[in-house]
């Protein structure tokens, strides 16, 4: 029978993986767990620069005016009723 073995005998396991392994977005290097999904501290640096940047904004279109959509700017329809 062998000693049992305390907690500085056995062997670390490896890291739970959660997320399934994807390149850097950036540079298209293998991801590291540590700084998910970018490969390092520097690409996940330029990507937040990025965002605070307004490089990633979502492009609004505005909203059709009233006076293009046909009805007047006075808040009369076309049928003659006051719109409320």
């Amino acid at each position: 029978m062998s000693a049992p073995q305390g907690p500085k005998d056995r062997k670390p396991e490896p890291p739970v993986r959660l997320r399934t392994r994807r390149p850097c977005p950036l540079c298209q290097q293998p991801s590291k767990q540590k700084y998910h999904p970018f490969c390092s501290a520097r690409c996940a640096d330029i990507d937040l620069h990025r965002w605070l940047g307004g490089q990633y904004a979502i492009p609004a279109a505005d909203p059709p005016d009233f006076d293009d959509a046909g009805e007047a700017a006075t808040g009369k329809r076309d049928d003659g009723a006051d719109s409320a």
